[in-house]
């Protein structure tokens, strides 16, 4: 048993943990849905917004306010129109272009850290770096983080798995709750794109209050829920990847002694990283029609959660697949999705992670997990990734 498995992962997360499912296909009755775990089966999903639909809101119509202009819940045409509003911001040359301001970043908070003989990865890097990021580029105050911070919080940590067919009212307690934190990001950032309104500037903000689709600007709740996706997509799975990252080296010192050795592994070792601990585990999608998947006839209007992480961890796809082997070559991971929603903001997260985990390693030759405080994880099963991961560093 490794470390990673040693650090009370959830025993939902079965990937985590060496073991396959006993069916890539699973319906779960008593939450409602079917669960998906193969990884010819997730590409199959991921692969056909046509027959399985982004929009969620088909069986939770809770949350339709916070739907309208939100990418990660819409489908062709009207998500590829809203996408190419903002692709150009994310490509691989504009990115390559905010490493001076990542380094820049990424020094001050390790500055401020500097001399101590530990530090805490999430509170002090981890998460102040990708937030300021994405607020700058934005146009928010990054200032603001620790407000993001606890709004962010309180949509996602928690365990959020909820009954379709009979939810609690505790469920439903929990769920009007993540609703209340998403209400509060929007608003937050609905009045500063009210105030971009009267005032433009040089951000993104600007350019979604500016923009038009078809000739029609977007709507208030289109800006806004546009930018809630971009602000929490763009520093969450950053967040994740540089702790699992860390985490990974640490479980494995002859992985971490090539890294250092040689920064032009790295890559690698990210790329392993989102293959081996996925930061979103899993995505959700609605079949619009019968569909079999693994064998199993899945009705239409069927929630289909589709478990990118086990799908990474699949032997049909990945060799020694519990093995983590940043040398693994071809490595066709999930990590960022597939198809039409692949991660927008991948090329950032990628620099990030370079960058950060590139000065980490200088600064601190002996960077190490305390056994004694462990990492304390996520609990939403739906996510992979520390909240909180305290290191030695001497």
């Amino acid at each position: 048993m490794t470390a990673i498995e040693e650090w009370g992962l959830s025993e939902s997360q079965f990937w985590l943990h060496g073991e396959q499912p006993s069916s890539p296909v699973q319906h779960d009755e008593s939450l409602g849905f079917w669960n998906v775990y193969g990884y010819p089966e997730a590409m199959r999903i991921l692969s056909d917004p046509a027959t399985c639909s982004s929009d969620t809101t088909r069986v939770f119509p809770q949350g339709k306010q916070f739907a309208e202009g939100n990418l990660v819940r819409m489908d062709p045409p009207e998500h590829n129109k809203l996408r190419k509003l903002v692709s150009h911001a994310f490509t691989p040359k504009v990115v390559a272009g905010l490493e001076p301001r990542i380094a820049e970043l990424t020094g001050e908070l390790l500055d401020a850290v500097d001399g101590a003989d530990r530090l805490e990865l999430v509170a002090d890097l981890a998460y102040p770096l990708p937030v300021i990021v994405i607020a700058e580029l934005l146009g928010v105050p990054g200032s603001d983080r620790d407000l993001f911070k606890k709004w962010v919080d309180g949509m996602f940590t928690r365990d959020a798995r909820m009954s379709l067919s009979d939810p609690t009212p505790e469920q439903q307690r929990e769920l009007q709750e993540v609703l209340a934190q998403v209400g509060h990001l929007t608003d937050y950032l609905g009045e500063h794109a009210a105030e971009r309104r009267r005032h433009p500037r040089e951000d993104l903000l600007s350019k979604l209050v500016e923009a038009e689709v078809d000739g029609e600007k977007l709507t208030h709740d289109e800006v806004v829920n546009f930018a809630n996706v971009l602000l929490i997509a763009g520093h969450i799975t950053t967040t994740m990847l540089l702790g699992n990252t860390v985490l990974c080296l640490d479980a494995h010192p002859e992985h971490q002694a090539r890294a250092r050795a040689d920064r032009s592994t790295l890559p690698g070792v990210i790329e392993e990283s989102l293959r081996f601990l996925s930061p979103f585990a899993a995505v959700g999608r609605i079949t619009t029609t019968e569909v079999e998947l693994g064998g199993r006839r899945v009705p239409a209007d069927q929630l289909v959660l589709t478990w990118v992480a086990a799908a990474n961890r699949d032997p049909r796809r990945f060799p020694d697949p519990n093995v983590f082997d940043p040398t693994r070559d071809p490595n066709p991971h999930l990590g960022f999705g597939r198809g039409i929603h692949f991660c927008l903001g991948a090329p950032l997260a990628r620099l990030e992670g370079k960058v950060a985990l590139n000065l980490l390693l200088d600064r601190f030759p002996k960077l190490a997990t305390d056994p004694a405080d462990p990492p304390d994880f996520q609990p939403n099963p739906n996510m992979t990734g520390v909240r909180k991961l305290p290191l030695r560093t001497t």
